[in-house]
């Protein structure tokens, strides 16, 4: 008997175990065989190209495809810039949290922390971001059925262990797929007679980030790069061809009145050869000029100028800035080192990611292996703000001698230090050395301004002094909280530090510094009187 799963199909009924482990795309030798040998960017117009553009509009995309993976491969600027975004979001971390704190909710939540361990997934993850390009990405999960103890029989009954298991993805040519004609966000897999089915479910991780509003085939960042690609393939050849005119001097053979048409026929050659072979052989009554190549014109500066103007196009419409990519720096996000992708476009990157990630893989899982719940754990990529350090180093310097309380390993982590270990040496702040017992203060500290060599830290004056600093500090929490206060308010207020530091004008209105002036003018006055009553001992 064909063992069934509990979960349903697109048409209502049972999805079949045995189908969860067969590949549902299968190569198609004719189709991948003619998509082989196809160039569209080769030869590429302005007609051809809106023809391209409009075919992939009207549903028939797979020349807009061909010429999507074609541009990554012919111009290393597309490749570069399309390369970092991906990398932008499949270089950090992902975590894994729970729907809530309850045991059960924990313990689904660390089943999918293991599929996040498998070395396969993050190949899938760059797979995914293939969408970026092209307008969606799709990739095919077989399922190890292999350990199903046994059938679920309810939607929503829990099964003890687990029984299937994610054994592989497989990227999936998007060729092989094709947008519904009347929902144009629905994609459906390409049959072999031309006709169209729905997916699977539960087989396919599909990603198509939305770039733009509209059908995603028409958001992708090839169609929008699509004309500065050939224009600029245009001013490279353009620039080759003139190079190949003005690049080198023009070579002039000349030859006596009385040369005969063998002698003209080699020094036709010679001339024709000394660009390449740089060397020739011709009768003495001959020569070969070489005259200063035509007029410029400052042509290598016009094709230069926009090959370099296009490459800027395309880095604003990837990265959204050009300055890391042409190595000039600028101020993006309070940074003078700006990163390289825009930071609300990552965000918006890894939001969609997330979300593709948990639609598609996280609740099957659970599903099939836990039957459907009322809430499911998430899959979280992490994005890191930029901090602007010295800043921060700035503003704890001045306010943590005032009282402002930071947790120390919240800084380390800004920092991207690792907590130091219990044993290990650490840095630690310079203080002045002590003055030993009965040492002269004006020999210790030559030209301090009194010249009568009496020892400040003698035994007999030295616990009357302690006894001084001892009183004056008390109290010293009352008399600070008129200013430090409105400072904690305000920083337990901001979100953000960039928040906190806008905010920090305001708060002079609200310190009141009259009781702690009063305070410092009265112990100075008081420490006068006790140095000049220690001098005079």
């Amino acid at each position: 008997m064909e063992r069934t799963s509990a979960i349903l199909d697109h048409t209502g009924k049972p999805i079949k175990v045995s189908d969860l482990s067969r590949p549902v795309v299968a190569s198609v030798t004719g189709l991948s065989k003619r998509w082989d040998e196809e160039s569209v960017a080769a030869g590429l117009t302005p007609y051809r190209l809106a023809t391209i553009l409009r075919d992939a509009a009207s549903g028939d995309a797979s020349a807009y495809l061909t010429l999507a993976e074609e541009m990554e491969e012919r111009d290393p600027h597309y490749a570069s810039v399309l390369g970092t975004r991906k990398r932008a979001i499949s270089g950090v971390s992902r975590t894994v949290e729970s729907a809530s704190d309850d045991a059960h909710d924990v313990k689904l939540a660390d089943e999918v922390r293991g599929l996040l361990r498998d070395p396969e997934f993050g190949f899938a993850v760059d797979d995914l971001l293939d969408g970026l390009g092209k307008g969606y990405s799709s990739i095919e999960m077989n399922w190890d059925t292999s350990k199903t103890p046994w059938v679920p029989r309810t939607r929503t009954e829990k099964i003890d262990g687990h029984w299937q298991e994610v054994e592989g993805y497989a990227w999936r040519d998007p060729r092989f797929f094709e947008f519904n004609r009347n929902n144009t966000r629905k994609l459906c897999l390409k049959n072999d007679d031309g006709t169209t089915s729905p997916l699977p479910p539960y087989r396919f991780i599909t990603h198509a980030p939305r770039l733009k509003s509209g059908a995603p085939i028409r958001g992708g960042l090839a169609r929008l790069v699509a004309v500065a690609y050939m224009c600029k393939s245009y001013a490279l050849t353009d620039w080759l061809a003139f190079a190949e005119v003005f690049g080198m001097p023009l070579r002039l053979g000349r030859y006596g009145s009385t040369a005969k048409e063998e002698d003209i026929r080699k020094l036709i050659n010679a001339v024709a050869n000394i660009g390449t072979d740089a060397a020739a052989v011709i009768p003495d009554s001959m020569r070969i000029d070489f005259e200063k190549s035509g007029t410029q014109s400052g042509g290598d500066k016009i094709f230069q100028g926009l090959a370099e103007y296009l490459d800027k196009l395309i880095s604003k419409a990837v990265l959204g800035q050009v300055a890391s990519t042409e190595g000039t720096p600028g101020q993006l996000g309070g940074n003078e080192a700006q990163d390289d992708v825009r930071q609300d476009i990552l965000k918006a990157d890894v939001k969609q990611l997330e979300y593709t990630l948990n639609r598609d893989l996280v609740k099957p899982y659970i599903d099939f292996n836990h039957g459907v719940q009322e809430r499911y754990p998430a899959i979280q990529i992490q994005v890191l703000e930029p901090e602007d350090m010295a800043a921060l180093v700035n503003a704890l310097e001045k306010l943590v001698p005032l009282g402002l309380r930071v947790e120390k390993s919240v800084i380390s982590d800004k920092l991207g230090l690792p907590d130091a270990a219990d044993d290990a040496e650490v840095l630690q702040a310079a203080s002045s050395p002590a003055l030993p017992s009965g040492t002269d203060a004006n020999r210790a500290c030559p030209g301090c301004g009194q010249h009568h060599g009496t020892a400040l830290n003698r035994a007999d004056h030295q616990d009357e002094i302690d006894r001084f600093a001892d009183a004056a500090s008390d109290g010293w929490e009352e008399q600070l909280a008129p200013i430090i206060d409105p400072i904690q308010r305000l920083a337990d207020e901001s979100e953000s530090y960039e928040a906190f530091e806008a905010g920090l004008p305001g708060l002079l209105e609200e310190m009141d510094s009259g009781e702690l002036v009063r305070q410092l003018a009265l112990e100075t006055f008081k420490a006068r009187g006790l140095g000049d009553a220690t001098d005079r001992s």
